[in-house]
């Protein structure tokens, strides 16, 4: 059986290369270049799919005696992951690029390069496990390294990718990924861990937006008074429950509550202020429909008990998802949760189960409606 598989460079996909191996799958390693240069020119990046990190997957895997090849996706990678990253922090949102890039980029050129060369499966070293429902549709379901599970970055993923997805690392611990590295002497065995945006790499956000988002400036307000107590330098260098960089001076912590694109206006408060209970997600993509939730698609219908998350670092908590029309969902948690953000994914879990998620539209924060319109 033929597996095509996403090789970064990294140990994850390089023990999952191993892995797939010695269960006797003939393994392709497809490594995608995604690299840009001409974002920065004079600071090159080191991605995650840099050059330098193909490389390191070119020798593990004529070290493992598997095929190799690199395909060039840059230019999809800028229309697809950067361009859209971009736009949306220009305007006030807060998005999550790696789900970006797995929709679009990762998992559909995986299944695309399949599909030319004859191989039933593909795979990757995401953390992460694929089983059967009862009526054989394949479900995600969470990685049983809770440290590790990457479920959260990959509910984009439709069935038919699903289908065909063979995750060997979702039943493993990351210790035991890192011995098997040791033990074979991987080029990547000694990588360090990266949590950064590939593309943003270790600057701040501020500085990766310099020269490619308009500096527009305007007003630092006060929530709660609508008293401006500062400028900022653009909308895109702020996100939801941000406490550094806001550059006012008011005696005691301040965090951004509310970014008004129409106003291009800044708000910041005290801590309590980025909390919520509830949000609206939209477009919902539900992953299982064999889960015996009654009314879960119907407008007005009681929706369903679960747990949710907004960031992959985030411990799911206790939830109501409430289908609400149009493909929207409204999600109430049952205690208030930190610095929900529009542009953020809400994915949504039944114990190990990815039920489904959407993009974060619309935040009901605590104490919004108090002097809201007070804003000039």
């Amino acid at each position: 059986m033929k597996v095509i598989l996403g090789m970064s460079g990294g140990v994850d996909s390089s023990v999952a290369a191993y892995l797939l191996r010695e269960e006797g799958y003939e393994v392709e390693g497809i490594s995608f270049i995604l690299e840009e240069r001409r974002l920065k020119p004079e600071t090159p990046l080191s991605t995650c799919c840099s050059v330098e990190s193909v490389l390191d997957a070119k020798k593990t895997a004529d070290l493992l005696g598997i095929s190799h090849s690199m395909v060039n996706l840059r230019n999809e990678f800028v229309e697809h992951v950067i361009e859209p990253f971009i736009r949306a922090y220009s305007e006030g949102l807060t998005p999550n690029p790696c789900i970006l890039c797995n929709e679009h980029i990762k998992f559909t050129y995986l299944r695309k390069i399949a599909d030319e060369r004859d191989a039933a499966f593909i795979a990757t070293g995401h953390y992460a496990r694929v089983e059967a429902a009862a009526t054989g549709q394949k479900i995600l379901m969470k990685g049983i390294d809770e440290r590790k599970d990457q479920s959260y970055v990959l509910y984009v993923l439709k069935q038919d990718i699903l289908d065909r997805l063979v995750l060997p690392l979702g039943n493993m611990r990351k210790e035991r990924v890192r011995e098997i590295a040791g033990c074979l002497h991987l080029p990547s065995a000694a990588r360090p861990e990266s949590q950064e945006i590939c593309f943003v790499g270790g600057k701040n956000y501020a500085s990766f937006f310099d020269g490619l988002a308009a500096e527009t400036t305007g007003p630092v307000v006060e929530w709660g008074t609508g008293r401006i107590i500062g400028r900022h330098h653009g909308i895109h260098r702020y996100t939801i429950g941000q406490r550094k960089r806001l550059g006012i001076a008011v005696g005691e912590p301040r965090y951004v509550v509310r970014i008004d694109p129409s106003r291009n206006a800044v708000y910041v408060g005290p801590r309590e202020a980025a909390l919520s209970r509830e949000f609206t997600a939209e477009p919902v993509r539900w992953l299982c429909p064999d889960i015996p939730f009654p009314g879960r698609k119907d407008e007005g219908c009681e929706g369903i008990k679960a747990k949710v998350k907004v960031r992959s670092t985030m411990k799911e908590e206790p939830a109501s998802v409430i289908p609400c029309g149009g493909g929207a969902a409204r999600v109430v948690f049952e205690e208030p949760q930190w610095a929900p953000a529009p542009g953020q994914s809400a994915v949504f879990y039944d114990g190990d189960r990815v039920i489904g998620g959407g993009v974060i539209s619309e935040v009901n924060f605590a104490n919004r409606d108090r002097n809201d319109s007070r804003v000039f």
